[in-house]
């Protein structure tokens, strides 16, 4: 992804989920993916999509019950 497209994406996330602090970044081994960072701490993945000209992109967000606090 060009930096603009970075750009956009991060704006959108910013604006949508109402926080400055998250952040993407380029992974270094797949350039059709970022990673998304939250104050640095690793949140997630986002995979851009292109099929018959038409672009989308898929947030993939794993959670693991470790982290969750307890019940």
């Amino acid at each position: 992804m060009n930096p603009t497209e970075i750009k956009r994406l991060q704006t959108y996330l910013q604006t949508k989920l109402g926080n400055a602090r998250l952040t993407l970044a380029q992974r270094k081994e797949d350039k059709d993916s970022l990673e998304v960072l939250l104050a640095g701490e690793f949140l997630g993945t986002i995979y851009r999509d292109e099929d018959e000209g038409d672009v989308s992109y898929d947030f993939n967000m794993a959670i693991l019950e470790m982290d969750l606090p307890p019940a």
